[in-house]
């Protein structure tokens, strides 16, 4: 990991291992299925829901201030722990509260690389109990939203060529032949892409073990596509959790400047009426 841009953010399941009981250390679990938590998890990890815990679902919008405060608070979270976070899908909605914990300020937030499956794939220990920790008196401090674009942006970017778009969904969600993956009721009204937008899937940063990829390796992907860094660059996908993972990816292993998150993503872009899209593999997006 020594060759990433920023390694600090990533560590190892021996790391975990060694030093997830450590009195400053709080890890938690972050899954797609919810329930994976219940079956087994890392000794001493607490679990945040996305979908209720790490959302607005009233607002369709993360969490705000108050709720981000509330939820460390109970987590027994301060602010200057170290947050290691983990899940399945790997580690999809881990770097989705990661990007939500960069955005409100919190200095040391961890991702575990590999997640949940390399943690299961090395027969590591597994807890059943749910964790507890004392309650303590989190203040988020004001958020940086040079991490967050917003539809404005976006649509300046499609427009203006301002910053790459990079949309990290499947292929075929690319092209508009579906409008999200089997199973997820987060949906649009019309498929496809936003005009000008690269694809380069989320998870093609990552190896068989869950891993992230080797730094060369991360870095010809998204060369390929026109992504080096010489632009700003705004990820986005459904609902903004597998743009967070390729937004960690640029910002944090590769060291990319004015990386940004379109959270609003293709469920904000897909249901706006009137809004140009793009169906097909985006030929002439790559050609630009």
């Amino acid at each position: 990991m020594a060759n990433y841009a920023h390694p600090e953010f990533l560590v190892s399941t021996e790391w975990v291992a060694q030093h997830g009981k450590d009195r400053n250390v709080r890890i938690v679990e972050v899954d797609v299925d919810t329930n994976a938590y219940n079956e087994g998890h890392i000794p001493g990890a607490i679990a945040w829901a996305w979908n209720t815990q790490l959302s607005d679902t009233i607002r369709r919008d993360i969490l705000s201030k108050d709720a981000l405060e509330k939820l460390l608070s109970e987590s027994g979270i301060a602010n200057d722990s170290t947050v290691v976070l983990y899940g399945d899908n790997n580690n999809w909605f881990a770097a989705w509260a990661l990007w939500q914990l960069k955005l409100y300020g919190h200095k040391d937030v961890r991702i575990v690389n590999g997640g949940r499956k390399k943690w299961l794939a090395e027969g590591r220990e597994l807890s059943t109990a749910v964790s507890k920790y004392p309650q303590t008196n989190y203040r988020v401090p004001a958020a940086d939203l040079s991490l967050r674009a917003f539809l404005p942006q976006a649509q300046a970017a499609s427009r203006e060529a301002s910053a790459v778009l990079v949309d990290v969904r499947s292929p075929q969600e690319f092209t508009g032949e579906i409008l999200a993956p089997p199973g997820l009721p987060e949906t649009c009204q019309r498929g496809g892409h936003i005009p000008g937008a690269r694809n380069i899937p989320w998870g093609k940063a990552c190896n068989d073990d869950g891993t992230f990829r080797p730094f060369d390796e991360l870095k010809s992907l998204y060369a390929a596509e026109g992504v080096d860094g010489s632009k700003p660059v705004i990820a986005y996908c459904r609902i903004g959790e597998r743009s967070s993972h390729s937004w960690f990816v640029l910002k944090y292993l590769l060291g990319y400047g004015n990386i940004s998150n379109y959270d609003g993503s293709w469920t904000e872009w897909g249901n706006l009426v009137g809004a140009p899209i793009e169906k097909g593999t985006g030929a002439a997006a790559r050609a630009a």
